[in-house]
């Protein structure tokens, strides 16, 4: 098993043994490929710290991280200065979760780290699908000459499961050669209705979500190394969540978030939230609790 390094902050909750546990939280503070702003390796404690703002309770899903079981890891034990041995030992991790019999998920770190953990989940999950909230496509075949980058991770993503597996939403800002590719695909959602009916189709297929969390507007979500004007707020973030319900999610992770460019501290905990909203969504199907009179009931959204 690939080392890990604890935290002595955890995400708020995270008290399950891993034995016990259904859901692994795993950081990958990673930001070697970064264009533009560096510092998303900060991200992963910072959503740890912020998460204790937080209640275990989502009022707009009906539903509380006491009924999940999860556990906090830690994080990927990683040497910056080798990209290939960075995606290599995250690769390995993944692998170690899904080998348990667990749920991946992840606390980037930039969107590169994505790629390897969906490697790991094509080995357990052969016709996995991907959905990608995002502001932007990374779909470019390279960057700078460079095929490997967060700027090109949906490609190389697309390249392993195929562009009918994937999903986009919220993309607004790449060349057009990328928005030519997504209408030649369909893969971008331009309606919550288009997004429900393709999801819809897919019936019980495992999906990862990732979600780049600068598809948020940086008018809420300011702290990530690329803003892009024009985003979505939290409440249109939750909406588009809350249609994943029933969804067959068996991993995901949420990226990209830049502690140092929001001095204020609210992306953190914004970061956090959007954890908090999307671990409950994928273990809805598996809410089943004991009620007084030892009957099962489920949670309802």
């Amino acid at each position: 098993m690939i080392r890990l390094t604890s935290h002595n902050t955890k995400f708020m909750g995270a008290d399950s043994p891993l034995e016990q546990a259904d859901w692994v939280l795993v950081g990958m503070p990673y930001d070697g490929t970064c264009s533009y702003r560096p510092g998303t390796r900060f991200a992963p404690n910072a959503i740890r710290e912020a998460s204790w703002g937080l209640e275990n309770y989502s009022p707009f899903l009906d539903l509380d991280l006491e009924q999940v079981a999860y556990c906090d890891a830690g994080d990927v034990e990683l040497p910056f200065g080798n990209r290939d041995e960075v995606l290599g030992r995250i690769k390995i991790a993944a692998q170690d979760v899904l080998s348990q019999s667990k749920h991946w998920a992840g606390l980037g770190g930039e969107h590169l780290v994505t790629y390897p953990v969906i490697e790991a989940y094509l080995e357990a999950y052969p016709d996995l699908a991907v959905v990608h909230f995002d502001a932007h496509a990374d779909l470019r075949e390279d960057y700078l000459g460079e095929p490997l980058s967060h700027a090109t991770v949906m490609r190389r993503i697309v390249d392993i499961i195929g562009p009918e597996r994937l999903l986009q939403v919220g993309i607004r800002s790449g060349p057009k050669a990328e928005f030519d590719w997504m209408r030649q695909h369909r893969t971008l959602m331009t309606s919550q209705e288009e997004f429900q009916q393709r999801l819809s189709a897919w019936k019980d297929r495992p999906v990862f979500v990732t979600v780049d969390l600068d598809v948020l507007d940086p008018s809420i979500f300011p702290g990530t190394g690329t803003p892009e004007p024009g985003g979505l707020s939290f409440i249109e973030l939750q909406q588009w969540f809350a249609l994943l319900k029933g969804v067959n999610i068996v991993g995901f992770d949420a990226v990209e978030l830049s502690p140092p460019y929001d001095a204020s501290g609210v992306s953190n905990i914004v970061a956090a939230k959007a954890v908090r909203e999307i671990l409950l969504l994928a273990a809805y199907p598996h809410m089943q609790r004991a009620d007084s009179q030892g009957h099962l009931t489920q949670a309802v959204l």
